[in-house]
């Protein structure tokens, strides 16, 4: 077992897991970026966060789908959607597990080999429905990194399952009492192997 933290971040829907996990990634990175500059280190080449993201897709005030993020390229892909005509669907959203096969699971992948901190946003009912995301999500798991991961709170699926179970794994959940200063705490905890 590793030494690095494993931190998931889980709450309700809407309950602000994305932002809890934003705002902990911002201050790593920036004082990732403090530490460099102080040695006189090549900021540009820093590898320093690594992994992928979700972000809602809305129209007109409603939400219509979600879409993952390479955090290192920007690249993304629409992963569900409710016009996506699909034999999956998730919560009235048609799954593109294709989606996440082309964006999410290289940006994991890359994340493992040549990043500091792992991200991933967000382990939930609409990314377990690739088989390559579960496996690389897996994987991820068992490299010592930090690991900061956003984790679907109801769901029963096996592989949130497991991360929830893991010895060296910290689950913290979003609250609205906790909001404001679970990013520090979570930061905190980070810091303690980084």
């Amino acid at each position: 077992m590793g030494i690095h933290p494993k931190i998931g971040i889980t709450g309700l829907p809407r309950s602000g897991k994305s932002a809890v996990m934003e705002k902990v990634v911002s201050m790593l990175a920036d004082e990732r970026v403090e530490e460099m500059r102080a040695r006189g280190d090549d900021v540009q080449a820093a590898k320093l966060l690594g992994g992928m993201r979700c972000e809602p897709l809305v129209e007109n005030g409603e939400r219509v789908g979600f879409k993952c993020i390479n955090y290192q390229t920007g690249e993304e892909a629409v992963m569900a959607h409710k016009n996506i005509d699909s034999r999956t669907r998730v919560l009235g959203y048609g799954i593109d597990p294709e989606a996440l096969d082309r964006v999410a699971v290289p940006a994991i992948q890359e994340a493992m080999d040549d990043y500091e901190v792992i991200v991933i946003d967000e382990i939930g009912k609409f990314s377990v429905e690739s088989e390559a995301f579960v496996e690389v999500v897996r994987k991820a798991m068992e490299v010592d990194k930090p690991t900061l991961v956003t984790l679907h709170k109801k769901s029963r699926h096996p592989l949130l399952q497991d991360i929830r179970r893991r010895d060296d794994a910290r689950i913290l959940e979003v609250t609205p009492v906790n909001r404001a200063l679970l990013p520090y705490k979570i930061h905190k905890l980070m810091r303690e192997t980084y």
